[in-house]
Protein backbone atom coordinates (compact mmCIF):
# COMPACT_ATOMS: atom_id res chain seq x y z
CA UNK A 1 0.00 0.00 0.00
CA UNK A 2 1.10 3.25 -0.59
CA UNK A 3 0.62 6.86 1.39
CA UNK A 4 0.99 10.53 0.01
CA UNK A 5 3.38 11.93 2.42
CA UNK A 6 2.97 15.75 1.96
CA UNK A 7 5.49 17.84 3.79
CA UNK A 8 7.60 21.20 2.64
CA UNK A 9 10.02 21.44 -0.09
CA UNK A 10 13.82 21.45 1.01
CA UNK A 11 17.30 22.65 -1.70
CA UNK A 12 17.42 19.03 -2.43
CA UNK A 13 14.27 19.17 -4.03
CA UNK A 14 14.86 21.21 -6.83
CA UNK A 15 15.89 19.13 -9.35
CA UNK A 16 13.19 16.38 -8.62
CA UNK A 17 10.80 19.60 -8.81
CA UNK A 18 12.24 20.24 -12.17
CA UNK A 19 11.92 17.36 -13.82
CA UNK A 20 8.14 17.18 -12.49
CA UNK A 21 7.78 20.39 -13.87
CA UNK A 22 9.40 19.53 -17.49
CA UNK A 23 7.46 17.79 -19.41
CA UNK A 24 4.82 20.33 -18.28
CA UNK A 25 6.44 22.95 -19.54
CA UNK A 26 6.93 21.41 -23.10
CA UNK A 27 3.91 21.02 -23.05
CA UNK A 28 3.36 24.35 -22.17
CA UNK A 29 1.16 24.13 -19.64
CA UNK A 30 3.48 25.45 -17.09
CA UNK A 31 6.30 27.83 -17.29
CA UNK A 32 9.67 26.47 -17.55
CA UNK A 33 11.75 28.54 -14.69
CA UNK A 34 15.56 29.02 -14.87
CA UNK A 35 17.00 26.67 -11.65
CA UNK A 36 17.73 29.66 -9.58
CA UNK A 37 14.03 30.72 -9.34
CA UNK A 38 12.97 27.43 -8.08
CA UNK A 39 15.97 27.42 -5.39
CA UNK A 40 14.80 31.42 -4.50
CA UNK A 41 10.90 30.27 -3.80
CA UNK A 42 11.93 27.00 -2.15
CA UNK A 43 9.99 27.86 0.57
CA UNK A 44 6.66 28.64 -1.40
CA UNK A 45 6.68 25.06 -2.08
CA UNK A 46 5.33 21.85 -0.85
CA UNK A 47 6.19 18.44 -1.80
CA UNK A 48 3.96 15.42 -2.39
CA UNK A 49 6.28 11.50 -1.68
CA UNK A 50 5.08 8.00 -2.71
CA UNK A 51 5.84 6.68 0.76
CA UNK A 52 6.08 2.55 0.58
CA UNK A 53 6.04 2.56 -3.53
CA UNK A 54 8.75 0.22 -5.09
CA UNK A 55 9.90 3.63 -6.83
CA UNK A 56 10.58 6.53 -4.21
CA UNK A 57 11.01 10.13 -4.67
CA UNK A 58 8.72 12.94 -5.63
CA UNK A 59 5.32 12.81 -7.64
CA UNK A 60 4.31 16.57 -7.16
CA UNK A 61 4.71 19.42 -5.98
CA UNK A 62 2.87 22.91 -6.04
CA UNK A 63 3.54 26.33 -4.41
CA UNK A 64 1.71 28.83 -2.63
CA UNK A 65 3.34 32.60 -3.32
CA UNK A 66 1.80 35.58 -1.68
CA UNK A 67 1.11 38.89 -3.74
CA UNK A 68 -0.50 40.95 -1.20
CA UNK A 69 -2.07 41.58 2.04
CA UNK A 70 -4.62 39.11 1.56
CA UNK A 71 -3.99 37.41 -2.39
CA UNK A 72 -1.84 34.49 -2.77
CA UNK A 73 -1.20 32.31 -5.92
CA UNK A 74 -0.91 28.91 -6.28
CA UNK A 75 1.61 28.48 -8.56
CA UNK A 76 3.79 25.02 -9.93
CA UNK A 77 1.57 22.70 -9.46
CA UNK A 78 2.29 19.59 -10.95
CA UNK A 79 1.89 15.97 -10.57
CA UNK A 80 4.17 12.84 -11.81
CA UNK A 81 2.34 11.49 -14.68
CA UNK A 82 2.01 7.85 -13.42
CA UNK A 83 0.09 9.45 -10.61
CA UNK A 84 -2.31 11.65 -11.76
CA UNK A 85 -6.02 10.89 -11.20
CA UNK A 86 -4.68 9.22 -7.49
CA UNK A 87 -5.30 12.30 -5.16
CA UNK A 88 -1.63 13.79 -5.70
CA UNK A 89 -3.30 17.39 -6.85
CA UNK A 90 -5.73 17.44 -4.17
CA UNK A 91 -3.58 17.17 -1.57
CA UNK A 92 -1.18 19.10 -2.76
CA UNK A 93 -3.45 21.79 -2.84
CA UNK A 94 -5.34 21.24 0.24
CA UNK A 95 -1.88 21.86 1.74
CA UNK A 96 -1.11 24.91 -0.08
CA UNK A 97 -4.93 26.19 0.89
CA UNK A 98 -4.39 25.53 4.77
CA UNK A 99 -0.51 27.41 4.32
CA UNK A 100 -2.51 30.34 2.72
CA UNK A 101 -4.88 30.34 5.71
CA UNK A 102 -1.90 30.04 7.91
CA UNK A 103 -0.12 33.09 6.57
CA UNK A 104 -3.62 35.12 6.53
CA UNK A 105 -3.91 35.19 2.98
CA UNK A 106 -8.12 35.05 2.21
CA UNK A 107 -8.13 34.70 -1.54
CA UNK A 108 -6.48 32.17 -3.39
CA UNK A 109 -5.41 33.13 -7.12
CA UNK A 110 -4.77 30.68 -10.14
CA UNK A 111 -3.70 30.84 -13.29
CA UNK A 112 -4.61 27.43 -15.17
CA UNK A 113 -5.91 24.90 -17.84
CA UNK A 114 -7.21 22.86 -15.66
CA UNK A 115 -10.42 25.10 -14.98
CA UNK A 116 -12.68 21.61 -14.18
CA UNK A 117 -9.68 20.58 -11.21
CA UNK A 118 -9.90 23.92 -9.32
CA UNK A 119 -13.58 24.38 -9.72
CA UNK A 120 -13.83 20.84 -7.48
CA UNK A 121 -12.28 22.86 -4.85
CA UNK A 122 -14.48 26.03 -4.82
CA UNK A 123 -12.05 27.95 -7.40
CA UNK A 124 -14.18 30.53 -9.12
CA UNK A 125 -13.63 31.89 -12.75
CA UNK A 126 -12.81 35.30 -12.55
CA UNK A 127 -15.16 37.33 -15.10
CA UNK A 128 -12.97 40.83 -14.95
CA UNK A 129 -10.62 42.48 -12.08
CA UNK A 130 -12.79 44.28 -10.12
CA UNK A 131 -11.82 42.22 -6.99
CA UNK A 132 -8.82 44.75 -7.09
CA UNK A 133 -8.95 48.09 -5.13
CA UNK A 134 -7.49 51.19 -7.20
CA UNK A 135 -4.77 51.67 -4.39
CA UNK A 136 -3.75 48.11 -4.30
CA UNK A 137 -3.66 47.57 -8.05
CA UNK A 138 -1.40 50.92 -8.26
CA UNK A 139 1.07 48.62 -5.37
CA UNK A 140 0.94 45.61 -7.49
CA UNK A 141 1.98 47.59 -10.83
CA UNK A 142 5.27 48.32 -9.27
CA UNK A 143 5.90 44.44 -8.76
CA UNK A 144 8.26 42.69 -10.85
CA UNK A 145 6.92 39.29 -10.42
CA UNK A 146 5.15 38.01 -13.66
CA UNK A 147 2.05 36.25 -11.67
CA UNK A 148 1.45 39.69 -10.11
CA UNK A 149 0.96 40.55 -14.38
CA UNK A 150 -1.19 37.59 -14.81
CA UNK A 151 -3.54 38.09 -11.70
CA UNK A 152 -3.90 41.81 -13.13
CA UNK A 153 -3.85 40.96 -16.84
CA UNK A 154 -1.57 43.23 -17.72
CA UNK A 155 -0.16 43.22 -21.70
CA UNK A 156 3.67 42.26 -20.68
CA UNK A 157 2.79 38.58 -19.73
CA UNK A 158 4.16 35.67 -20.40
CA UNK A 159 3.26 34.25 -24.02
CA UNK A 160 2.72 30.51 -23.23
CA UNK A 161 0.17 31.39 -20.88
CA UNK A 162 -2.35 33.06 -23.35
CA UNK A 163 -5.58 31.45 -22.98
CA UNK A 164 -5.13 30.00 -19.54
CA UNK A 165 -8.10 30.91 -16.84
CA UNK A 166 -7.84 32.98 -14.16
CA UNK A 167 -9.46 31.60 -11.44
CA UNK A 168 -9.99 32.73 -8.31
CA UNK A 169 -10.98 30.99 -4.23
CA UNK A 170 -12.47 33.17 -1.23
CA UNK A 171 -11.37 31.27 1.54
CA UNK A 172 -14.06 31.63 4.52
CA UNK A 173 -12.45 31.82 7.99
CA UNK A 174 -12.20 29.35 9.54
CA UNK A 175 -13.26 27.75 13.19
Amino acid sequence: MTDLRLRPARTSDVPAIKDLVAPLARAGVLINKDTVAYYEGIQEFLVVEAVGDDRPGLIGCGALHVMWEDLGEVRTLATSEDWRGRGVGRTLLAGLIERARAVGVSRVFCLTFEVEFFSRYGFEVMPNQNQVDPDVFAELLRSHDEGVAEYLDLARVKPNTLGNTRMLLELSPED
